[in-house]
């Protein structure tokens, strides 16, 4: 369904008065990098829109953490129902026994990551990355492994380049300013805060396939017992995407005012990320889930030691609370 196609059932629920009545039980949700990165831009609109109690969830908060393991142990200690987090801290979570279930497909690539340099710099090409210094944030982190990626998409080994821990996106900039890197990865809104400054070499979009890096969680027992609330904050967030592609500008502002950023970056943020395809794919996704960039991701982090061993993907799916036209994967 089309992003506007969906945008009128919206306003036409809102309109007549068919959505369901919200419950009185204010309640969080938890989300790695709220208020921080890209991926969670969606539950913005949906919370400023009020899409959540559209669909009966009354949802009026949301805890925020820096990464996937934590927004786990979140979900799990503080008997939160849905959760967005990386697959791969889900999958070893669920490795390590904890009853989970992946119930959504969030964000379907890494198009919020370009790779930049001084503008001043010689480095054109990824070819050029050989011999010089790559920031990536933390160990075992997705920067880490795009930066391998990038380097073997350049023909490049992983030794042909230095691997410089930095410790997050805004210290990769510091580091970038001060010469202990060559190249920093900078991930959108980052990267719409500092475009001016710096020189893009590449984004992630250009040279890498489709990476799942955010899905829905929930505990098997909530699955049980809360169907009706996953569902609901689901379709929130789903409403909230087809707000983002029918009026990027709109959903900007109301970016700008949850993640405290000036306007015209938020802006930005946004109006890049709608408009990004990685090989037909967009950026934010429905819900529906797309394996084939599941797997991928999956593949990747086992690579930088973020999950070790074997795991079985379809296993750790459950696609029943998505809406009946996107419950079948791609």
């Amino acid at each position: 369904m089309r992003a506007f196609d969906r945008l009128g059932q919206i306003c036409a629920a809102m309109v007549i008065g068919t959505c369901v009545v919200a419950p009185a039980t204010a309640e969080n949700i938890a989300v790695s990098n709220w208020g921080v990165a890209a991926n969670a831009m969606p539950y913005a609109i949906a919370l400023e829109k009020k899409f959540f109690q559209l669909h009966g969830a009354n949802v009026t908060g949301i805890i925020a953490s820096a990464g996937g393991g934590t927004t786990i142990r979140n979900m799990l200690s503080g008997g939160v129902a849905y959760a967005e987090s990386n697959p791969g801290a889900t999958a070893v979570a669920i490795q390590q026994g904890a009853e989970l279930k992946i119930i959504s497909d969030n964000v379907l690539t890494v198009a919020e990551f370009v790779w930049a340099v001084k503008k001043d710099s010689p480095i054109r090409t990824i070819q050029d990355f050989k011999g010089k210094k790559i920031g990536y944030t933390n160990p075992r982190s997705t920067s880490q492994a795009l930066a391998i990626l990038l380097l073997q998409a350049a023909g490049l080994k992983q030794d042909d380049a230095q691997l410089v821990r930095t410790g997050g996106f805004g210290e990769g900039v510091a580091a970038l300013d001060l010469g202990a890197i060559d190249i920093a990865p900078m991930a959108e809104p980052v990267w719409s805060k500092y475009k001016d400054k710096y020189r893009a070499v590449v984004a992630a979009s250009d040279v890498l396939p489709p990476l799942d890096n955010v899905v829905g969680v929930t505990t098997v027992a909530a699955a049980a017992s809360r169907g009706d609330f996953i569902r609901a904050v689901i379709r929130a967030r789903r409403d909230a995407v087809a707000l983002m592609h029918a009026n990027p500008d709109e959903a900007g502002d109301i970016v700008a005012k949850h993640y405290n950023l000036e306007r015209d970056v938020a802006r930005s943020a946004v109006r890049s990320l709608t408009a990004s395809r990685t090989q037909g794919i967009p950026y934010w996704g429905t819900g529906q889930f797309h394996l084939d960039g599941m797997k991928r991701m999956m593949e990747v982090q086992k690579m930088v030691g973020a999950i070790t061993g074997d795991f079985d993907l379809p296993k750790m799916i459950d696609t029943s609370f998505l809406p009946d036209d996107i419950k079948t994967p791609k």
